[in-house]
């Protein structure tokens, strides 16, 4: 053995906590809220375990228990109170997410970043207009250019209502820029784009399907967000959205991909936000719930992880969980 070559002298308590590399902070870190329209009062999430549906007017008390955390941002994401083909409600001055954003930025200091997407407001669950007979033809998808124009009018709505930062999520060709473009043109050139510029249709995203009532009616994503086999892709659709504006990038799901975080961190210079989705959320606490796993000790070590794979921030709904291991 060579005495020289000996790591185990920087793993003792006190010089391990000096050497280590990677940290988490509650501000790297963003709170999903789900804003229900359609209650009166809080809906526990039966596969989200600790989190709930809050009505409108509860919006500023859940804010405010996450801010008591010392997280400061949140995700907001709505169910609203009826639905359409089109998913109108999406862009009403008197929607869900509009009538919360303008509570919680009048009553809160919260960040505030908003859901940019249709699955949660039309009555078939796709992210944007549907081809004619989609339903009965699995080759026919969302019509994508249509859908640009609906996405440019929930992004301003947003933005009208008080949003910090918007999130367009439908992985749709161009939606970046057309969002830029109605943003710049209704003067709020000063509200950046979190794109989710490297979606995958994933099969962790059960959960969040149930919590957002958001799961297709028909078919399945596969036209639309990108297929799970696919690393260079990614690289693309993430040089596309840097071309058409974007400010924060955004992989999701975390976990699985973190391969293409760490690509995305060394290619752009841009933030990496990562969004640990409600599938791996639901697998850890399954886990703890069986003794199987420790939740706090797997949720800590999964968000380092992130960090450590390259991502600035973590959209995550460990976010309170962990927040007092962070003080």
């Amino acid at each position: 053995m060579n005495p020289i070559e000996r790591p185990r002298r920087l793993r003792r308590d006190g010089l391990r906590e000096l050497v280590s590399e990677t940290e988490i902070a509650t501000d790297d870190l963003i709170a999903p809220v789900f804003i229900d329209a359609t209650t009166d009062e809080r809906v526990a999430i039966d596969t989200m375990p600790g989190h709930e549906r809050v009505p409108i007017d509860e919006s500023v008390a859940r804010v405010e228990e996450v801010l008591e955390t010392g997280v400061e941002a949140v995700m907001l994401f709505g169910i609203p109170e009826s639905k359409d083909e089109r998913g109108s409600r999406a862009w009403a001055d008197d929607g869900v997410v509009q009538e919360a954003t303008r509570k919680i930025t009048r009553e809160t200091g919260a960040t505030v970043i908003t859901d940019v997407c249709l699955c949660e407001y039309t009555d078939h669950g796709h992210c944007g207009v549907l081809e004619n007979e989609a339903a009965d033809e699995p080759r026919l998808t969302v019509k994508n250019d249509e859908t640009l124009g609906l996405l440019q009018k929930i992004a301003v709505s947003h933005a009208k209502a008080g949003a910090e930062m918007v999130a367009p999520s439908g992985m749709m060709d161009g939606m970046v820029g057309a969002i830029r473009e109605a943003l710049d043109d209704t003067g709020y050139a000063d509200v950046p784009i979190m794109s989710y510029a490297a979606k995958y249709e994933s099969a962790f995203y059960g959960p969040f399907r149930d919590a957002a009532d958001g799961a297709p009616a028909f078919g399945n994503r596969r036209h639309y967000q990108m297929d799970p086999a696919n690393s260079r892709e990614a690289m693309r659709e993430v040089e596309l959205d840097v071309e058409q504006g974007a400010d924060v990038l955004m992989v999701k799901p975390a976990l699985p991909y973190l391969d293409i975080v760490r690509d995305i961190r060394e290619e752009f210079d841009h933030p990496i936000a990562a969004y640990n989705v409600s599938g791996e959320y639901a697998m850890i606490h399954a886990a703890n719930e069986k003794g199987w796993l420790d939740l706090q000790e797997t949720a800590v070590e999964s968000l380092l992880s992130i960090k450590r794979a390259g991502a600035d921030l973590i959209l995550t709904y460990f976010a309170e969980d962990i927040a007092d291991e962070l003080a």
